[in-house]
């Protein structure tokens, strides 16, 4: 009998590739707004209704659902959706575990990198750093807390934080974003493009969930960011290398970025290094650890 993994976030392009790496192993489930295959189960954060049938014999829930950090201007209800949808999406499968009294073997909730905060140093993040001050780290720090209450109220064995970098993919996030420009021939660095930018191959970000998964000595949070740091002037150039396309036009002054964005840029002109040691001690290997390895892999297609 195979365990059953509940995923939440289940229009994201990281629980999509998750599902297809471990439905060899598990059977999978998916929380989502609109219902369209058999394996999906509807719930509603805003409404705060939720299809209880979902957590029937589950041992597991990855918790990938929140509202995209970087889609929009930070107005003020733009941060509380950002907020609500991590921190009551938790509460509702919270409380549902605990109407249905059902303890799981592990609860593994996303998380940001931003929570060491949104400031560029030469400092190298680990773990046992404090949080920063400002919103990204402030979102970060109430998520945490959202899946800690897990362990706190004794619904799960285990509770796991993945402080996710940057997830490189071709078909969604950042890199998507990044290669029209580059492709255009009018591709350049951000601010200084000094700012660190910590990335993750989508392919070891799914590895790191299915490595927490079967692996009960894993609870905490981890860092999931390449060993490899790099920062905006020599990702966007190692980019535009592969794409085999000229760079030449002069960085994207801040001024502008703060016009376009308002203090959402705060999070593209600013960046630190994290260390992904505590996870590699853990067993964990980074498939793609090398960023232009990691590049040709996903853009050479």
């Amino acid at each position: 009998m195979k365990e059953i993994v509940l995923i939440t976030g289940a229009g994201g392009f990281v629980a999509r590739e998750l599902s297809k790496k471990i439905e060899q192993q598990y059977t999978v489930r998916f929380l989502t707004r609109n219902k369209k295959q058999a394996n999906e189960f509807e719930w509603n954060i805003k409404k705060g209704t939720i299809d209880e049938s979902a957590f029937d014999n589950i041992s597991h829930i990855i918790h990938l659902a929140g509202a995209n950090i970087s889609e929009k201007r930070w107005t003020d209800e733009r941060k509380k959706e950002l907020i609500s949808s991590r921190v009551d999406s938790a509460k509702l499968l919270l409380n549902t575990l605990q109407k249905k009294n059902i303890r799981l073997k592990s609860f593994i909730s996303a998380s940001g990198i931003n929570f060491y905060g949104t400031t560029t140093t030469e400092k190298i993040y680990t773990e046992n750093d404090q949080p920063g001050n400002d919103f990204l780290s402030e979102v970060v720090v109430l998520w945490e807390k959202s899946a800690d209450e897990f362990k706190e109220q004794n619904l799960a064995e285990r509770v796991v934080k993945i402080r996710t970098a940057i997830v490189l993919s071709e078909k969604e996030g950042a890199l998507k974003k990044m290669m029209p420009p580059i492709q255009l021939g009018i591709g350049s660095p951000l601010g200084s493009g000094r700012q660190y930018m910590p990335w993750i191959h989508i392919k070891d970000i799914c590895s790191v969930y299915e490595f927490a998964l079967q692996n009960p000595h894993i609870q905490g949070a981890y860092n999931a960011s390449s060993p490899q740091h790099t920062t905006n002037e020599n990702f966007t150039k190692k980019t535009a290398k592969v794409l085999k396309k000229p760079l030449f036009m002069p960085n994207v002054p801040a001024f502008v970025l703060k016009i376009l964005f308002g203090e959402l840029a705060d999070a593209l002109l600013e960046g630190s290094r994290a260390s992904s040691q505590k996870i590699q001690d853990a067993g964990f290997q980074f498939k793609f650890p090398d960023l232009k390895e990691a590049l040709e892999d996903l853009l050479k297609k």
